[in-house]
């Protein structure tokens, strides 16, 4: 069972750019847009701690911008467990994190996110 700590810094360009990506469409105001690159963030940092935790932390965020209860209700023990699941490399690969999911249940990944994967040499199950 891997422990995973920090992203690695393969990895780090394509979570920071999703991070980035969000913030441009959130500031200007596509929501939707800025939502799926959280959800892209989440994917590709969810097997890191702090990373994963980061995006929870965001997306507990978010809801409270857009007055959305059932995501800040679902982010709050995301936000609480995630990086521990993360930590002991225990994550339902692929899960996108947001509350409109079942927080254990694994998803596909897209093929555009396991080529980033792939450039960056990482593993994914």
């Amino acid at each position: 069972m891997p422990i995973n700590t920090t992203l690695p810094t393969t990895l780090k360009p394509y979570f920071k750019n999703e991070l980035k990506l969000y913030t441009l469409e959130y500031n200007n105001g596509n929501l939707q847009a800025a939502w799926h690159h959280l959800e892209r963030a989440h994917i590709i940092g969810q097997q890191y701690p702090v990373a994963h935790t980061l995006v929870h932390w965001k997306m507990l965020q978010f809801g409270f911008k857009i007055k959305n209860s059932k995501e800040v209700f679902g982010q709050l023990p995301r936000l609480i467990f995630g990086g521990v699941k993360s930590f002991v490399g225990k994550v339902p690969v692929g899960n996108p994190g947001g509350a409109n999911v079942p927080p254990l249940k694994p998803f596909p990944i897209s093929e555009e996110i396991k080529a980033i994967f792939v450039k960056a040499g990482i593993t994914t199950a």
